[in-house]
């Protein structure tokens, strides 16, 4: 079988700024990477197109033709909640084109709600709930329907809904094959890594692991769950190999939840790289708790450059609330070992969550400035239909929730706080924060010590100078001025609300 794996562009700035993307962190993405290689591998054929990609036509009738120019049998578009909509409509020109064409919907929006999607996107025929090699392999191979699990799809007979039970998740992720990169046009020069993350280039990304063991307020887990699986390390060195012998990749960001959460692995992983080196540099993600200083050490010889780790909040309550088990203290001290092993330190954090208020915000922005930290990531809260608090939003009790899919991209005030009064309020003191962080003294004095490093990514931010202009005109802009230039952005007429997983009284009588 002929199939076409899509990643739509979705929205991926505030309305009314420009669409940072290919300046601030273009992706490849992994997910349908990885099915087309494991389908391939299976004798399908298979073809990537990335409407983020830096040869990707503009706007959804040109994509829509562009995916119709591969002459498939089976199109499977992977989408995040933003990136739904732009989905759905280009499905909707390619069934209203060829109506023979069979689409898939996966990924964790389609994971989240489940089959009550089917009943709003005639043009989807099939939902993928969770991990899809099993089932793409299967519907490829002509597998009867009711025979394929974690797949949602209408009776053909009566037209009501199926779907089946949850298949068992792989357990041996080193029977996958790697990414098949090389489908993506313009990879790796045309993707680029979070700038001034990585000193060499070209630059990719990696997962290395499946699941969290974890249970953060904010975290959706519907595809993966909290079954943690991984990659040896053995797997992950030829993995590394591969993208610099194939591809002259020299710095790898590690996407995994939590790269940290088995130790083993990480001490094999860090053993070949020292005793076999690749000069290869990368990033990774740990979790106060699961560090040790040898292991950093250790991470630091193996050639990482910087660590992340997620922190959300300096307010106590807020992070009992939403990240239980963490403590400011413990932070303070994994930064700490971070630098003393030479390692650079990035927190992560989340503004806007439910509890959140002025003096939460300052109290997170003066403790960031304490810590000292290297880099620093605090993205906009978007309640996701999966996430253990997406109820609680969506009943309003303690804030206001718009529910636009296409906003929910960690960009826009989309969820209000009661402790706030509008979304230019917020905004404005999140620009304060940030304003305060890059133009703080330790911050330009490590800036300044690493220039030559960064020049890649200088370099990328003058190439894209115009761009850079008006996100720093953005950034930069207090309540007045975000004011002013906020732009409407009406709902998208096709998008549902409030779609529950646990499926309504309506799908339930139509559910088989």
């Amino acid at each position: 079988m002929r199939i076409t794996l899509v990643h739509p562009a979705g929205f991926n700035f505030v309305p009314g700024q420009p669409d940072i993307t290919q300046l601030a962190n273009r992706m490849a993405p992994i997910g349908i990477l990885s099915l087309a290689a494991w389908l391939e591998k299976h004798g399908h054929s298979a073809v990537i197109h990335d409407c983020l990609g830096p040869r990707a036509p503009k706007g959804i009738e040109a994509n829509a033709g562009a995916i119709l120019a591969t002459n498939p049998d089976l199109v499977g578009f992977s989408a995040t909640t933003a990136g739904f909509m732009d989905a759905a409509d280009i499905a909707a020109i390619i069934k209203a084109r060829r109506p023979e064409i069979k689409i898939i919907f996966g990924n964790v929006h389609v994971s989240a709600i489940g089959p009550a999607l089917l009943k709003h996107f005639p043009e989807i025929d099939y939902l993928c709930v969770g991990e899809g090699e099993g089932l793409m392999l299967d519907i490829s191979g002509g597998r009867p329907l009711p025979e394929i699990g974690n797949l949602a799809y209408r009776d053909p007979a009566g037209g009501g809904i199926v779907f089946n039970n949850r298949r068992t998740r792989i357990q041996d992720l080193d029977a996958l094959p790697f990414p098949s990169y090389e489908k993506l046009a313009g990879f790796p020069s045309g993707y680029h890594l979070p700038l001034f993350s990585y000193i060499k280039r070209w630059g990719a990304t990696m997962i290395t692991s499946r699941g969290c063991p974890y249970t953060c307020s904010f975290c959706d887990r519907t595809v993966f769950e909290r079954l943690h699986r991984y990659n040896s390390a053995a797997y992950i060195y030829e993995h590394m190999r591969y993208l610099r012998d194939r591809f002259d990749v020299h710095h790898i960001n590690i996407y995994d939840d939590l790269f940290s959460a088995h130790k083993k692995r990480v001490y094999e992983l860090c053993e070949l790289l020292i005793n076999k080196p690749l000069g290869v540099g990368f990033n990774c993600a740990i979790r106060t708790g699961h560090d040790d200083f040898e292991m950093l050490k250790l991470l630091k010889r193996a050639g990482a450059l910087m660590v992340s780790l997620g922190v959300e909040s300096a307010d106590p309550e807020m992070m009992r609330r939403h990240k239980a088990g963490v403590t400011l203290d413990a932070v303070r001290a994994t930064v700490e070992k971070i630098h003393a092993a030479g390692l650079r330190a990035k927190g992560l954090f989340i503004f806007g969550l439910p509890g959140e208020t002025p003096a939460t915000v300052r109290a997170t922005s003066d403790f960031i400035l304490s810590i000292d930290l290297d880099e620093m990531n605090m993205t906009k809260f978007s309640p996701l239909y999966g996430a253990p608090i997406w109820d609680e939003c969506a009943s309003q009790r303690e804030g206001t929730f718009t529910e636009d899919w296409r906003l929910l991209n960690c960009l826009n005030s989309v969820y209000i706080p009661n402790g706030f009064s509008s979304r230019e309020e917020m905004d404005a003191l999140y620009n304060w924060h940030i304003q305060r962080f890059y133009n703080s003294k330790p911050y330009r004095r490590r800036f300044a010590k690493h220039l030559w490093q960064h020049r890649w990514s200088l370099w990328r931010l003058a190439a894209n100078l115009p761009n850079t202009i008006k996100a720093a005109r953005y950034f930069h802009a207090n309540r007045a001025k975000l004011e002013a230039m906020r732009k409407d952005f009406p709902m998208h007429p096709r998008q549902p609300r409030n779609l529950r997983a646990s499926l309504s009284a309506e799908l339930q009588a139509d559910l088989k």
